[in-house]
């Protein structure tokens, strides 16, 4: 090998920067642990302990506590540069946010009551269920189609006083879309830039928020992030901010008792009148059927209620700006009460738009006030949170979290303006942020000037501080939904960490000891080059600040076995040079020649595979085809150039190298297996595995995860084992179909729901979990709260361990990125293959046995998936496997077609002779690299973690398929469409 010297130059380098970038997740870790030492020492309660971890560690923020010599880092400094673990190994949460589009273009249209535009936008939103397009694209289809003789440069849509400086009456569609197009783009920039601002207030080590595309979705990776709870009201709070004068309590409080009469011949004899009004805008059935289906919700108090409506339900009278004070539970039925046509009816003219609403409930208590604000015609308040320039929690008077603002000039004047009347007429201005009043202070000093206000109310210190940050980063320009999410608790990561690792090493120390048993001495000389490979893996991915996740640690532990190829391709080659009776050097030397062709084209098609994978994939799974990828890589440079390195050392030293042992001596040295004579034999077995397989996958169909059909999904831990049928009985109950499955051990249930599943609000995630949580009480510790069980990271770690969410809207886009994955990885395939060995029979023969491995992989999934103890969900981790499969498959086929061209060219074609030579020359190979990485797939479904056996499962049977397929299907299709010289029927002569 020439350039040795450059060689080691470059892997001692390479080393030494590995190590030194390992080195900030060593003391990372370090800290961490003594962080947490520190506060066990002091607490015993787990809030208190994770209080304190996290104030020691903002302590050493700037702080130098890593002296390498030639630098020296704060704990800053290192925590950036650790590695990055992502949400499965660290807990947290990952979601992707779509930005409602339609609010948007309801903004852009000055909220237009155009008949045409709202039908359209409506459309628009049933064509999303099934479509590829942006949102915008399906509107305006949509709207093309109905438009008659409307179009979208009217007055009434987007030729409107907002736009009026770029879009004119005159304008035609085509060159109004255009502009609105950018409109929404320039709101969603907004959108991001404000969820990027409050995500970096928010604390959390690495976070990423990334736009994906231009659908309007925006992907945000939190891992640690502790309280997810805290972290998904942070991204979905769109902070409407809203000032508005609200009338005293007494100014109203006989309006209360009026109603309390109008209403009850009303609530008693059920009016079926249907006469509308135009302020509430619902009919009397509308209401009094909301009205009946509240009353009936109250159980035993229904009849109190019907008797005396609203004086039963008044818990406080008017004090100050407040009107009455009730019970939590009863606000939607005093909500309905008050706007009922007849009820309003008794307002008089000057409080004809009065806006009710409720104050803030505070943690601890049961009652929530009920305020009324002084609304006005177009139902928009005098002063907005657009004004608003600074927001800081600060405390207020009492010595309680609150929350201080700034406004800019308008807002100013405006502010002094509605401070004065208020001071001037006694009353109160309520600060209203997202329809509740937060308080609703009285001015008792005269006009406020300078545009300082203040929001106190029952706030934590953690509300204060996301309230500021939500106000200081800017409101959202329209609604965020959760269209998909992950969320994992912290116990539930650091199992799978210490589960993956257990995994790796057992993984690891299986293929050191069978390169030893096989290869000898020059098995050691590969296990050194593979354990430098794992060192540069791990410093390569530190060093890029790419993120670890647990299918990337799976991908690593898979690297590991196949990286081992490399060095079985060598040496197998080398051992057919020493019985050819050359000398060692030369042997070694002609060994490492012959096998580069086959080990770059082996590489170079399971690295192609991967890249479609990472471009596709999302989260974790590109977390996986990251260091699939960073693994190829190492490992040709570790086996190529480093094992060289040390056996040309070693047989320079005049030592001998056998590259086998007593064991493995001779071994496949006589075989003589004629595949060719035996292929129609594995066409009738794989055609009838095919059969059997589509046959399955008609009838029974696959087990489709959430990310193909939409949905929610809960892994719940138990302190005792449960049965997933009763579990079941009672979940359909509750959502009227579920689906339960025992993960792992039999006190861990994982449980899917479509309940609600086109919705996307928080509120809605929160009416779920808390159905789940009520539905599996009977099932939990006697006491278990809602909040300990959603946390589910406690000391008995008992609870919610993880969820999931994704819209049908977004499944239905992970389905066709997915079927787009797998066939762009075909075609990228059979150009390769076509373009390395220049026929296109070749290519056709490595299609159709990946084609046959998929085929078989779907079957087996489709007819066991009911039998297994393990999930086997066709998700996005089963479309990694699936993926990996293809290059894995190619990976075995290149290496025989490698040996079947060089073969043909020496010695020609002979009727098939010479390919079955060559492949019985692969055998020891195919075998062995088969065996190897069988052997780490299995340690790592056996010792794993739970959630990642469905994706072994599938790879360990693509390899034994995938295996087969290239000695018994690509070879035998590529024979049988050459003729028996080994050339394409074109080029007879």
């Amino acid at each position: 090998m020439q350039n040795k010297g450059l060689v080691k130059l470059f892997a001692v380098l390479f080393g030494l920067v590995s190590i030194y970038q390992l080195s900030f997740t060593f003391k990372s870790n370090q800290i961490d642990d003594q962080a947490k030492e520190i506060a066990a020492s002091k607490f015993d309660d787990p809030a208190q302990r994770s209080a304190e971890e996290a104030r020691y560690l903002d302590s050493l923020n700037t702080q130098e506590v890593f002296n390498l010599g030639i630098a020296k880092y704060t704990y800053t400094d290192v925590k950036e540069k650790a590695m990055n673990l992502g949400l499965d190994l660290k807990g947290g949460i990952n979601v992707i946010l779509e930005i409602s589009v339609k609010d948007i273009l309801k903004g852009l249209a000055n909220y237009s009551k155009d008949p045409v535009f709202n039908k359209a936008l409506d459309d628009a939103s049933e064509l999303q269920k099934n479509s590829q397009n942006t949102y915008v694209d399906d509107f305006f289809i949509a709207f093309d189609k109905i438009k008659g003789d409307s179009k979208l440069a009217s007055p009434d849509i987007f030729a409107n006083r907002t736009l009026s400086e770029e879009i004119t009456f005159d304008m035609s569609d085509d060159q109004v879309k255009p502009i609105i197009r950018q409109k929404i783009d320039e709101s969603i920039v907004s959108a991001f830039e404000v969820l990027r601002k409050r995500i970096d207030k928010f604390g959390v080590t690495s976070p990423n928020i990334q736009r994906l595309g231009n659908s309007g979705r925006i992907l945000v990776e939190l891992p640690g992030a502790k309280d997810v709870e805290r972290v998904k009201k942070l991204l979905q709070s769109t902070a409407q901010l809203e000032f508005w004068d609200v009338y005293r309590g007494e100014e109203l409080g006989a309006f209360l008792m009026q109603a309390n009469e109008v209403l009850k011949p009303l609530v008693d004899n059920n009016s079926e009148n249907t006469e509308t009004n135009e302020v509430v805008g619902d009919t009397i059935d509308e209401v009094d059927s909301k009205i009946k289906e509240l009353i009936g919700d109250l159980g035993s108090d229904s009849t109190d209620v019907a008797v005396n409506p609203i004086g039963n339900l008044l818990r406080g009278g008017a004090n100050g700006p407040i009107l009455g004070t009730f019970e939590a539970k009863d606000k939607d039925l005093v909500m309905s009460y008050l706007n009922k046509p007849q009820v309003r009816a008794l307002l008089p003219a000057e409080q004809r738009y009065v806006k009710f609403a409720w104050g803030i409930q505070a943690k601890d208590s049961e009652f929530v006030d009920l305020y009324a604000l002084k609304g006005n015609r177009d139902n928009v308040p005098e002063l907005s949170g657009a004004v608003i320039t600074d927001a800081r929690q600060s405390y207020n008077q009492t010595g309680k979290p609150s929350v201080s603002m700034q406004m800019n000039a308008k807002g100013s004047k405006i502010w002094e303006e509605m401070t004065g009347r208020a001071f001037a007429q006694q009353s109160q201005i309520a600060i209203v942020l997202d329809n509740i009043v937060y308080s609703a202070p009285g001015v008792t000093t005269g006009a406020i000037s300078g545009g300082n206000s203040e929001i106190s109310g029952s706030f934590t210190l953690n509300e204060a501080i996301d309230l500021a940050n939500v106000l200081r980063a800017g409101k959202l320009p329209a609604s965020a939904d959760i269209v998909q999410a992950d969320e994992v608790g912290p116990s539930l990561g650091q199992e799978a960490i210490d589960s993956g690792m257990k995994s790796f090493l057992i993984a690891l120390a299986l293929v050191l000891v069978w390169m030893i048993m096989y290869y000898g001495k020059a098995g050691i000389a590969a296990n050194i080059a593979l354990l430098f490979n794992i060192l540069l893996i791990f410093g390569v991915l530190s060093g890029l600040g790419a993120v670890l996740t647990l299918p990337g640690l799976a991908g690593i532990v898979l690297t590991v076995g196949m990286s081992v190829d490399a060095n079985v391709l060598i040496f197998e080659r080398i051992r057919e040079e020493l019985q050819k009776g050359k000398g060692q050097k030369e042997a070694v030397k002609d060994g490492f020649a012959n096998a580069l062709s086959s080990i770059l084209d082996a590489n170079i098609t399971t690295i192609l595979t991967a890249i479609i994978l990472f471009v596709f994939g999302t989260g974790p799974i590109k977390g996986f085809a990251t260091t699939l990828i960073i693994g190829i890589l190492t490992s040709l440079f570790t086996a190529i150039f480093i094992t060289r390195l040390l056996i040309d050392w070693y047989v320079g030293k005049g030592k001998n190298l056998d590259f086998s042992t007593s064991f493995t001596k001779g071994l496949f040295k006589n075989v003589n297996i004629d595949f060719i004579k035996k292929r129609k034999v594995s066409y009738v077995v794989s055609g009838l595995l095919i059969l059997l397989s589509i046959g399955s996958l008609l009838t029974e169909g696959l087990d489709q995860g959430i990310d193909f059909v939409g949905g929610r999904t809960y892994q719940v831990r138990f302190a005792q084992d449960v049965s997933p049928e009763e579990v079941n009985k009672d979940l359909n109950a509750t959502f009227g179909s579920a689906e339960v499955k025992t993960i792992g051990s039999a006190n861990q249930l994982k449980i899917s729901t479509k309940y609600k599943v086109d919705e996307n609000s928080a509120e809605a995630d929160e009416e779920v979990q808390s159905m789940l949580f009520e539905s599996l009480k009977p099932y939990l510790p006697k006491g278990m709260d809602y909040e300990t069980f959603v946390d589910g990271s406690g000391e008995a770690k008992i609870g919610k361990m993880l969820s999931s969410k994704v819209s049908p809207t977004i499944a239905d886009d992970i389905k066709k990125e997915s079927f787009w994955a797998v066939l762009g990885s075909l075609v990228v395939v059979f150009l390769y293959i076509l373009l390395r060995f220049k026929k296109w029979q070749f290519s056709l023969g490595a299609v159709a046995a990946v084609f046959h491995d998929i085929v078989i992989v779907l079957g087996v999934y489709s007819l066991l998936h009911k039998f297994m103890p393990f999930s086997m969900e066709i998700d996005q981790a089963f479309i990694a496997a699936i993926l990996t499969v293809i290059g894995y498959s190619l990976n075995d086929t290149v290496v025989v077609f490698d040996r079947i061209r060089e073969v043909t060219n020496e010695k020609g074609f002979r009727g098939g002779y010479n390919i079955n030579s060559a492949i019985n020359s692969t055998l020891s190979r195919t075998l062995n690299t088969s065996l190897t990485t069988l052997v780490v797939l299995i340690a790592m479904f056996t010792f794993g973690a739970d959630s990642l056996r469905g994706l072994l499962f599938a790879l360990i049977v693509g390899i034994v398929v995938g295996t087969y397929s290239s000695i018994f299907i690509a070879t035998p299709i590529m024979f049988d469409t050459l003729n028996d010289k080994g050339e394409a029927p074109e080029e007879k002569k």
